[in-house]
């Protein structure tokens, strides 16, 4: 028999992980939201009813999906009744025994990817990350992930948030900077696009070599003629200034490590 589902939350990650869960067969019986607009949107899309009052959560589900942000977990789900149903939270930050008050059986099933409900993804491509509190789930969590993925692992909590404090670097922090060139840009109406071709042979680097070794730039050889006007043309520029210098030695410092 299918396991069915629902999910609590509607935003980037519970819309494309349900989906991606509705083409793999598996029946979304309901979705929960605070707004009925971004209920209502995804229950459409999934062909699943919808609700915006915990009172009326689905008690038919086999699994329930927390997709909600890591401070709304213990608002919203001390109102649900699970009945000790499978309860699968996917953060990459929250540890598995903060769900275990609501359920006895629970789990983990975080995907590693950035997220946004306008941009498709192929799932089968994201690397999935699962736990659970006993080896049943475990194993059939694992089994879920494999009809969505083609890279599943275990991986405990202790772990697992180190795989999120790195995805953070990797991956927000990184987004920030394009934010900020951006916006150094825009002082002297040039387009951001002409960073693009930048980005995408940086990026390419990263997937032959090591990071470390796919390094440039006048922060790695600590060139002070090239670092002082850098911070003369940014002062004024908000705080990015200071930011400059803090990366700048930073990368420097790490390479001196090496020598």
């Amino acid at each position: 028999m299918q396991l069915k589902f629902v999910f609590i939350g509607a935003g980037n990650l519970a819309t494309h992980f349900s989906t991606a869960l509705k083409n793999a067969g598996y029946p979304i019986l309901q979705v929960y939201s605070r707004t009925n607009l971004s209920a209502a949107k995804l229950a459409h899309k999934l062909n699943s009813d919808y609700t915006t009052s915990t009172d009326t959560i689905s008690k038919e589900a086999d699994v329930y999906v927390i997709a909600i942000k890591d401070s709304a977990f213990h608002e919203v789900l001390p109102a649900i009744e699970f009945s000790d149903k499978l309860l699968v939270h996917c953060s990459g930050s929250m540890p598995l025994n903060e769900l275990e008050k609501y359920s006895k059986n629970t789990g983990v099933v975080y995907p590693l990817q950035t997220f946004s409900k306008k941009r498709k993804v192929n799932f089968l491509e994201i690397p999935v990350f699962v736990e659970a509190n006993s080896k049943k789930y475990e194993k059939k969590l694992v089994e879920i992930a494999q009809q969505v993925s083609n890279t599943v692992s275990v991986l405990s909590s202790e772990k697992r948030i180190y795989l999120h404090i790195a995805a953070v670097f990797a991956c927000n922090f990184v987004n920030h900077f394009y934010t900020i060139a951006s916006t150094i840009l825009s002082t002297q109406n040039i387009p951001f696009e002409v960073l693009k071709p930048l980005i995408s042979e940086t990026a390419a680097k990263v997937q032959l070599m090591q990071p470390e070794d796919a390094q440039t730039g006048p922060a790695i050889r600590f060139d002070e003629n090239i670092i002082a006007k850098h911070l003369n043309e940014l002062k004024g520029i908000k705080d990015y200034d200071e930011l400059y210098n803090s990366v700048s030695k930073s990368i420097f410092e790490h390479h001196q490590k090496k020598i």
